[in-house]
């Protein structure tokens, strides 16, 4: 998607030497390598990391420390520190997006986040199931557009900071993902000459499209621009699409992309906030102990040592946004009435053939500004390490943000701690977790953490409702 997209994620010596000395001191720098360059789980044949040998002193540290103790070690500190949005780095750029940052596209990509006639029943936005109450996600198993989805809404809280979108990753911008709902069966349903020729007919959308990008076509000549239509395997889209000439559907798809790259411009507006976790490890920094006791109940603070410590969980959720956004099979059992889901393996394929790939005529910027993952996923990933793998999703907000898991498999973040406890064999590929030793109370306080890292949204209340000059 982007070049700098993954700064703190991945654990590439080139990115890390780019960061600014004020956002990382030397001694997290060493640190994060060694956190970063590990895999989830234990089974390393089908993890693409290493787990290095533990530190026994380390270890017999964390073994004597009371879970409710407020006191961290120097290491601890520094991880605590990884871990903090203040090591946020700043929005990184899209040089495949030339209005990422253009706050006219921002306003339009605002407009269209919410305009319900951008689908075949005039009932569905990018909105419906992006809810800033539900931390942009919509409450539900599965997406439910103008027909079932089979997959999770994730949200897209912080999504210009992930190299890779989606569950499987098969989308490499926020603009090539923006796109795709509208003209997925289950989602929008509707194709992109109708969502041009709404641009095109209303006219504080067209106003704004073009202070932005070139003139549109003459989309009202109708013989060249029909009504509906575009590559799609649905109704009679694609028999309208190929009526038209190669000149003409490049025409309308380069406006297509244009929403995207507004809608994108908008959605990187959605970062999260500082939550109370952050606010204690503000404290924890200064050794402020009463802060940190009035902050953190003992429930949550033993939740957190579980957390960094003997559950692993920071071996994948690491990072200011608590995510490697890598790719890792746990195990997850298919949802009720569906085959399992083969995850990375197909979406790996499917961003490699897409069509507004960062590699595409539709990128504004060149192939150099492929995020290194890119190449990566082309060149060196073996297919079937990726069977049934998913990405790592942030737990930013995640009390907000039930059920869990690619399709909504597990309605209670119990049930998901359960999950990792008892580590079940997974449905398609290798699971890459083994089960853990934790009674029910060390789970109830792992929950308790997880419920510390809700926050708001940063952006502007004005930019979480509809627009009121429409």
């Amino acid at each position: 998607m982007m070049k700098f997209s993954t700064f703190f994620f991945l654990a590439h010596p080139p990115f890390i030497e780019k960061w600014p000395k004020r956002i990382l001191p030397p001694i997290l720098l060493s640190s994060l390598l060694m956190a970063l360059l590990n895999g989830c789980g234990s089974t390393a044949q089908q993890t693409l990391y290493t787990r290095p040998t533990a530190d026994p002193e380390q270890v017999a540290l964390a073994e004597a420390t009371p879970a409710s103790s407020t006191e961290w070690s120097t290491q601890e500190l520094t991880t605590l520190r990884s871990l903090w949005i203040g090591t946020l780095p700043p929005l990184p750029p899209d040089p495949t997006n030339a209005v990422a940052d253009d706050p006219r596209a921002a306003e339009l990509g605002h407009h269209l986040f919410f305009e319900t006639r951008l689908s075949a029943n005039n009932q569905i936005a990018c909105a419906t199931c992006h809810l800033p109450q539900l931390a942009l996600t919509d409450g539900l198993p599965t997406a439910h557009g103008t027909r079932p989805n089979q997959r999770h809404t994730p949200s897209i809280i912080g999504a210009a900071y992930a190299p890779w979108l989606l569950w499987d990753g098969h989308k490499d911008s926020l603009w090539a993902q923006a796109v795709e709902p509208i003209e997925a069966i289950d989602e929008h349903g509707t194709t992109r000459l109708q969502a041009i020729h709404l641009l095109a007919n209303d006219e504080q959308y067209r106003a704004m499209y073009e202070q932005i990008f070139p003139p549109l076509p003459d989309l009202n000549d109708y013989s060249r621009f029909p009504d509906f239509g575009g590559p799609v395997d649905f109704l009679d889209y694609r028999a309208s699409w190929e009526t038209m000439n190669s000149a003409d559907q490049e025409a309308a798809t380069r406006v297509f992309i244009n929403m995207g790259k507004a809608l994108a411009a908008y959605e990187r507006l959605l970062n999260p906030g500082a939550s109370r976790f952050d606010q204690y490890i503000e404290a924890a920094i200064v050794n402020d102990t009463d802060a940190m006791e009035t902050l953190f109940s003992t429930d949550e603070v033993a939740g957190l040592r579980l957390f960094l410590g003997r559950a692993n969980c920071i071996r994948c959720h690491n990072g200011p946004l608590l995510s490697d956004f890598q790719f890792h099979n746990t195990g997850i059992p298919a949802a009720d009435d569906q085959p399992p889901d083969p995850g990375r393996a197909v979406g790996r394929d499917a961003v490699l053939a897409d069509e507004f790939n960062c590699q595409s005529r539709y990128s504004d910027g060149t192939e150099a500004d492929c995020h290194d993952e890119f190449r990566v996923s082309k060149e060196n990933v073996e297919r079937e390490t990726l069977l049934g793998a998913f990405r790592t999703p942030m737990l930013r907000n995640v009390a907000k943000t039930a059920p869990y898991m690619h399709a909504g498999q597990f309605a209670t973040l119990a049930k998901v701690l359960e999950h990792y406890r008892t580590a079940p064999p997974a449905p398609l590929g290798q699971s890459t977790i083994v089960p853990l030793d934790l009674t029910p109370q060390e789970l109830q306080q792992i929950e308790a953490f997880l419920g510390t890292l809700s926050a708001p949204i940063t952006a502007p209340s004005v930019l979480l409702e509809p627009p009121t000059s429409k």
